[in-house]
């Protein structure tokens, strides 16, 4: 039966889901930072989940409305300072994946003193995708690898942000596509696409995926 160690979500549908009650779209993000919250500790609780990494903000997200941004930053920051006691009471550790030099210095340093406070917990790892594109994420192993010879799949997977492969990834919102989101570690991950948008997403609905999953016969490639 299958093991899914590493479970990957594209979490999409907040502002719909904000417009559908005639609300702003930020009123979405926090509903979905509510939904972060109870996915992450439900993937603490369950033994056989090892790795948690969330779509949470793409390279190509700078294209949205310069306030869209702004608020979604900060809502980051205070997301993260809010979340350190969640984090520390499930035994989480917050690994965080993506070209971080571009935010502020406030928030990089958010970031990492969250990173360093957790860095000892093993319930579980929980990865933000942050301004995060895979194929800048493995642009930036190449070149972190340019001085070396004979490059192997393993020297460049172990360059890369997330070097695990992931098991089986989630996409809510009814998108079907990838959108630049580890590209590299799901090429044979199990793809679920929901019509679920991001904020009524729930544990229940993630654990009847992964009885799902835990069915497929996964071959990699081969006949059995």
């Amino acid at each position: 039966m299958n093991r899914a160690r590493h479970i990957a979500i594209i979490m999409d549908g907040n502002g719909r889901w904000a417009e559908k009650q005639g609300k702003k779209r930020t009123f979405g993000h926090e509903k979905g930072a509510e939904v972060v919250r109870n996915i992450t500790e439900y993937c603490a609780k369950n033994d056989e989940i090892e790795r948690l990494t969330l779509y949470a903000f793409s390279t190509e997200n700078w294209k949205r409305p310069r306030l869209e941004v702004e608020y979604l930053m900060q809502m980051l920051e205070r997301y993260l300072k809010q979340e350190l006691d969640t984090y520390i009471k499930n035994n989480i550790r917050f690994e965080p994946i993506g070209d971080l030099r571009v935010f502020s210095k406030s928030l990089q340093k958010t970031i990492l003193d969250v990173k360093e406070k957790t860095k000892n917990n093993d319930a579980l790892v929980q990865s933000l995708a942050l301004n995060y594109g895979s194929k800048n994420e493995i642009v930036r192993a190449v070149n972190s690898l340019k001085n070396e010879e004979n490059i192997t799949e393993d020297m460049l997977s172990n360059a890369l942000d997330c070097p695990s492969d992931a098991d089986l990834l989630v996409r809510t919102g009814g998108d079907k596509r990838l959108s630049n989101f580890l590209l590299w570690q799901a090429s044979y991950a199990e793809l679920f696409f929901t019509d679920t948008l991001w904020p009524d997403f729930t544990a229940e609905e993630l654990e009847k995926i992964i009885k799902k999953f835990k069915k497929i016969e996964r071959r990699f490639g081969g006949l059995k």
